[in-house]
């Protein structure tokens, strides 16, 4: 079957990759179309560590093609949204309700791919750049047949990090200020979640001025190119600052532009060495900084939320989904996205 792999040094779309038969439950997807995140370039490009050889792809949605013992929440024909979410079930964390926090779920990468007969790891519990990929039960989300499945594709990653960090982690409420720093697939999120959650004014920037009709249409109330102007906008300045880019000076711009008893969220992924700064002082107004992992999501929910928010209008999908590729152009899928040219790149198969 076809994929694409990392071999650490190049990436490389291949069409002799195997899977194994589900276990025990286990689901086996057969993958329509794959979103193309920043995640996956910055394995690429070192940002993000990773063992290699790895099949890339995150972000995917498909058919059930067969469930492993145990699984009966999804079966053979069903339309499935993946989270990237492998977690337990069972510890502590998940039984309060906080499965990104499940340490069964982070940094235990598998290897059911092979080809020629190496084993491959799959990036992110889910290698969504593959015709088939196996994914615990737990990642496998019914959603209704007549979701696009290249729109559905980005509820796993895009919706659920950005929408969920704003409705779980930062929990905006009505009439809130949110001030967002990046207008790519995450930042486009995180201004439909602050829109639907019911903030009173949204403020968008982007260095790129091309980005402010997509950012209005999903729910900016204002669009700059740079953060000197919020404090015209907001003067005592945001409730909430989303850094959407993973730059270490604008996450200090995010902190710097909070109001008393703001909260700056972190989403997006600088270097793993990367150390940020800010003023203490500044902080003794109850201002908060949060890390966001994946939208603090609980995906067999949250999945099922933004599959309803979509069919009630509320939630925008397709218009995320800027340009589509077959799996054999993923380099100016790549190229496409790393210049900004594109909200979203889509793989399909």
């Amino acid at each position: 079957m076809r994929g694409v792999i990392f071999d650490g040094k190049q990436t490389e779309v291949v069409d002799d990759l195997e899977i194994r038969d589900p276990g025990p439950g286990e689901v086996l997807v057969a993958i329509s179309a794959a979103g193309l995140c920043h995640s996956d370039l910055s394995v690429v490009d070192g940002t993000i560590p990773f063992p290699v050889p790895v099949v890339l792809g995150h972000e995917g949605a498909g058919i059930v093609a067969a469930v492993g013992v145990g699984v009966t929440h999804v079966q053979p024909g069903d339309h499935v949204s993946l989270s990237t979410l492998a977690n337990c079930g069972t510890c502590a964390e998940c039984d309060r309700g906080r499965p990104t926090m499940c340490r069964m779920a982070i940094g235990r990468p598998q290897q059911p791919f092979t080809r020629r007969g190496r084993p491959l790891y799959q990036f992110a519990a889910n290698s969504a750049f593959a015709e088939r990929t196996l994914v615990k039960a737990v990642q496998a989300v019914r959603i209704p047949d007549e979701i696009p499945l290249p729109s559905a594709a980005l509820i796993g990653c895009g919706v659920l990090t950005g929408v969920g960090a704003v409705l779980n982690r930062a929990r905006v409420d009505r009439g809130d200020t949110v001030l967002v720093i990046g207008t790519g697939g995450i930042g486009l999120n995180v201004i439909q979640g602050a829109r639907i959650a019911g903030a009173l004014k949204i403020v968008a920037v982007d260095s790129n001025p091309a980005k402010e009709a997509v950012a209005r249409q999903f729910g900016a109330t204002h669009f700059l190119t740079s953060t000197d102007g919020v404090k015209d906008i907001l003067p005592t300045g945001a409730n909430h600052a989303f850094e959407c880019v993973g730059r270490v000076e604008l996450i200090r711009q995010a902190i710097d532009l909070l109001d008393r008893h703001g909260q700056a969220v972190l989403l997006g992924v600088p270097p793993s060495t990367a150390e940020a700064s800010f003023l203490v002082s500044s902080m003794y107004l109850d201002k908060s900084i949060l890390g966001c992992r994946y939208g603090s999501a609980r995906p067999q929910r949250d999945i099922a939320l933004y599959a309803d928010l979509y069919r009630e209008g509320r939630l925008l999908l397709d218009e995320l989904v800027t340009a589509t590729y077959p799996v054999e152009d993923f380099e100016k899928a790549a190229e496409d996205a790393r210049g900004g040219r594109v909200a979203r790149a889509v793989l399909t198969f």
